[in-house]
């Protein structure tokens, strides 16, 4: 009876705590203050101070003290904790709780034609870009989600509105079950952003490329916006108000915290990123940024490999991101790397504390599990003034466990949030389906966990070890020089520091390596002047007529497998396109195939910019049905340069006034850039009546065209193309693939060469750039081109158009040290590239791969073995879904968007 009494006792005064000072009261007033008195608990302060034997007085909803030898005050309530322990209450910096998640975007295979904002007021343009939003005004607390939260040890958590690029401001809130106005701790916690539009019905943008630059578009807009007097914008107004709270971007993978801390790093942030748990694959990059983190830990279960067929369609890269991801926290806290935990991805609770404890047998210390539950992101979200460590004045935030938290059989007995008492776990619950149940399992202890390497990249035959520049010596090869030398017998190659160093006939090794090349052939490595391997999130920014804002640079994926099959193809240099879906596209970006680099070191580097435009059929998209975005006629298209030329010389007019305020516009730069011969034009191209309009164009408006690409028609303004300087890369035979090219012919590279022209031969397909030495081949075979300058159009020439010849493209002392090894003559069918050299890294050796081949084969079936191991044990398997890369080409439409919501849909019901 005497129980039953303090318990109701205990009751009363902690719902009197939480009486509304602005609320009426229909009834009686009582407001007097929970007094508690926690005796004899081992308390944990925080992650560095805990009081053995100590006792904890709280008053209301605050904490009055925390130590040993403290006197009880007469009229406290004392709760003898005899054996049990006491922590700070848990906090998710990253929820969605209390607030609908978006309805997003569904997609209808058609482009919707919905240029710019439907909401009605004063908002900016876009949709995505929504910095209104906030979660203060919208969040409702939700009982059963919080009761979830409260047994999983959670007091307090950031409420997200998940929707949009530009998503407006989170708020930081209890889980007490009391009205919102008493559970709201910060109403502005943090700005939030990711690359994701959400539900926004806008077309633009379609792609990561757009998302990224529609979110430095919006940082300069803003920047305008506070200068000036004459626009009044909703949008831009709370953005500049949201600059001085924390800011959190959500991204999903290594490669876009990179993308996001290259963000905030132009316009002077520095973001807390939230991720999917894959920083362990590049850690030393993303330690680079100085972002603090949110991670996950809703670990990716094991594939069910019983069946041999389905496993063969698991990557390797799946197989060991699902060994490795539970590394990562202990990863990271060695990289001493700040972060957060977060429920956030698991399916239930259940699974966060059961991988929590697996991320510690995996080297995650208890200490930092401790901070990055409390202390950490407390702080992240402005709130650990209130929470986050057992201190005076501080909320009464506070969990009791049985025993050490971490202990495999302890349970979280009681959550008090804001003083007041939540009972979580009852002993006559046990077996029951509760968090609190998944934790009271039999102790075992921990073992080392055994894991492959990491591999860069983090793809089928990636390596362990970087690889290294060394100096060799090709001795006694067939050397194409692509110089006045021309082919040499017998002749030497000596590679030194990245460097050719000499060519010639016995020349002295030195400390060199020495390669005997008797009976193979040495060329400069292959060229790709039209490529689209090697790109995230999209190729095409097709939304409206000219996406100039947009740049490859900002999506360059490092861990595309067909890098390194291209190099087994004799690729050394590729030109990454934006596609052809309008007529003044992205901003284009050269690479070097630096098999096992990160995306900023693939870059060439100290090369000019390029853009691509293009003409033709994929540009009027006249069979996007009716309202589809202008242009839809080939005037249309012409009218479109007209257009944006004209704009780019007021823009730069207006720039040059003294004291102007003219808003920055991404676009219209990279025009004035080509204006001022500061940018070149690759520009996609079939039919000879639309290349002599943008000729023409190009003349009326004082620009110039750098090189037409594709373009199958060459041979008919041949002329032209020499009178203007215009350089031709072509196809070598590819035809009848649609009308504008019913009139293609295989002598075009021919006829264009021997005019003057300097004619190459691309690719625009990851397949056919594995073999464009052969597709070289094909102009001798139909042209009766010589040899020499057929191999020319796919190294001097497309060197020479991208204005890299100074560096690659032949064979010479001084020049980059990008060379291939051939089996026999280059230009035949038969030849192998054995070996490809980038900077003097061997980074395709025909032999190596020999060996990667067989060891990763070794590793798949030990991954394999491991999951059918776990399999036995009882662990969850999902079934094997491939994960194929993307293929792009000039024609591929699609919305990034939409494919993350697919993504994040399947992950989440795997």
């Amino acid at each position: 009876m005497k129980k039953i009494l303090l318990q109701l006792m205990l009751v009363f005064f902690a719902t009197s705590v939480f009486a509304q000072q602005t609320y009426p009261v229909n009834g009686s007033y009582d407001i007097r203050q929970g007094t508690y008195a926690l005796i004899n608990a081992t308390i944990v302060v925080n992650a560095n101070q805990t009081i053995s034997n100590g006792t904890l007085l709280i008053k209301g909803q605050t904490i009055q003290s925390a130590g040993t030898g403290i006197s009880v005050p007469k009229g406290y309530v004392v709760i003898d904790l005899k054996g049990k322990f006491i922590y700070p209450s848990f906090v998710d910096a990253f929820t969605s709780y209390g607030i609908t998640e978006p309805v997003r975007n569904p997609g209808s295979g058609q482009r919707q034609s919905i240029f710019v904002s439907t909401k009605k007021g004063a908002y900016g343009w876009n949709e995505a870009i929504r910095p209104e939003t906030q979660v203060n005004a919208l969040f409702n607390a939700d009982p059963k989600k919080a009761d979830e939260l409260r047994k999983a040890g959670f007091g307090s958590v950031n409420v997200i509105s998940r929707d949009g690029i530009a998503r407006g401001t989170s708020a930081a809130v209890t889980l007490s079950d009391e009205r919102e106005n008493n559970t709201m701790l910060n109403p502005q916690s943090a700005a939030n952003y990711s690359f994701n539009k959400g539900s926004s019905q806008n077309d633009y943008p379609t792609s990561l490329m757009g998302s990224i630059a529609l979110l430095r578009q919006t940082y300069y807009d803003a920047q305008w916006y506070g200068k000036q007097k004459q626009e009044y914008n909703i949008s831009l107004e709370e953005f500049n108000k949201q600059q001085t709270i924390p800011q959190i971007f959500e991204a999903d993978g290594w490669q876009n915290i990179l993308r996001a801390d290259k963000i905030g790093k132009e316009f002077g942030k520095q973001y807390v990123i939230k991720s999917n748990g894959d920083e362990y694959q590049r850690i030393n990059e993303v330690k680079s940024t100085g972002a603090s983190l949110i991670i996950p830990v809703n670990f990716v279960k094991a594939y069910d490999v019983e069946d041999t067929v389905e496993a063969r369609s698991i990557s390797l890269a799946q197989m060991k991101g699902w060994e490795m991801a539970p590394a990562n926290p202990s990863i990271l806290e060695k990289a001493g790397i700040k972060f957060a935990l977060t429920t956030f991805g698991s399916e239930n609770l259940k699974d966060f504390w059961t991988n929590l404890r697996t991320a510690i047998d995996y080297g995650l210390t208890e200490k930092q599990a401790l901070l990055s539950m409390t202390e950490i992101p407390a702080t992240m979200i402005g709130i650990a003034d209130k929470v986050g460590s057992l201190e005076k004045g501080k909320l009464a935030n506070f969990i009791i466990t049985s025993d050490s938290l971490f202990k495999k059989n302890s349970n979280i007995e009681e959550n008090w949030v804001q003083g007041k008492r939540f009972i979580t776990f009852k002993k006559e619950a046990q077996g029951k389906d509760t968090v609190a149940t998944a934790l009271a399992k039999k102790a075992e202890p921990r073992k080392a966990q055994t894991l492959g390497p990491v591999i860069y990249p983090f793809t089928s035959f990636g390596t362990a070890s970087p690889l290294k520049q060394e100096s060799v010596l090709l001795k006694n090869a067939t050397v194409w020089t692509n110089e006045k030398e021309g082919i040499l017998q017998n002749a030497d190659v000596l590679l030194e520091n990245g460097k050719i160093k000499a060519i010639g006939k016995n020349l002295s090794a030195g400390n060199a390596k020495v390669i005997d090349a008797t009976g193979k052939h040495i060329t400069a490595g292959i060229i790709d002047e039209h490529s689209h391997i090697a790109i995230a999130g999209g190729v095409n920014e097709g939304a409206q007529s000219s996406s100039a804002e947009v740049r490859i640079t900002d999506v360059v994926n490092s861990e595309d497998v067909n890098i390194y099959r291209q190099l087994a193809g004799g690729v050394t240099t590729s030109h990454l396109l934006h596609g052809s879906a309008n007529p003044v596209g992205g901003q284009s970006q050269l690479i070097k195939l630096r098999w096992g680099k990160s995306p900023e070191e693939l870059k060439f580097g100290g090369n000019d910019g390029f853009i691509k435009f293009a003409l033709g059929e994929n540009v009027k998209q006249s069979n996007f049905g009716t309202g589809a975005r202008f242009p839809v006629t080939r005037m249309g298209v012409e009218q479109s340069f007209v257009d944006e030329f004209t704009r780019a010389k007021e823009y730069k007019a207006a720039l040059l006034k003294k004291d102007n305020n003219v808003r920055r516009d991404l676009e219209l730069d990279a025009i004035v850039e080509i204006l001022d011969n500061k940018r070149f034009i690759t520009c996609h191209s079939y039919v000879q009546s639309e290349i002599n309009m943008l000729i023409k164009v190009a003349d009326s408006l004082g620009f110039k065209i750098n090189t037409f690409t594709h373009i199958l028609e060459g041979y008919k303004v041949a002329d032209k193309m020499k009178a203007h300087g215009i350089n031709g890369s072509t196809f070598s035979d590819w035809w009848a693939y649609k009308m504008e090219v019913a009139e293609a012919i295989p002598y075009n590279g021919k006829i264009m060469h021997n005019v003057g022209i300097t004619t190459a031969f691309n690719s625009d397909d990851a397949e056919m750039a594995r073999r464009l030495n052969q597709e070289a081949g094909k102009a001798t075979l139909y042209g009766e081109v010589p040899e020499e300058d057929a191999l020319k159009f796919v190294t001097l020439n497309p060197a020479k158009m991208l204005h890299i010849d100074n560096r690659v493209g032949s064979l010479k002392a001084g020049k980059d040290a990008d060379v291939v090894i051939w089996s026999d003559n280059p230009l035949s069918i038969y030849a192998k590239a054995e070996k490809t050299f980038v900077d003097g890294i061997a980074y395709w050796d025909i032999d190596r791969d020999a060996q990667i081949r067989k060891d990763q084969k070794s590793e798949r079936n030990r991954l394999i073995q491991k999951m059918q191991d776990n399999k036995k044990k009882g662990a969850k398997t999902q079934r094997p879904q491939a994960d194929a890369p993307r293929i792009y080409n000039c024609e591929t439409l699609e919305d990034y968007s939409l494919e993350l919501n697919e993504l994040e849909r399947t992950h989440t019901h795997e």
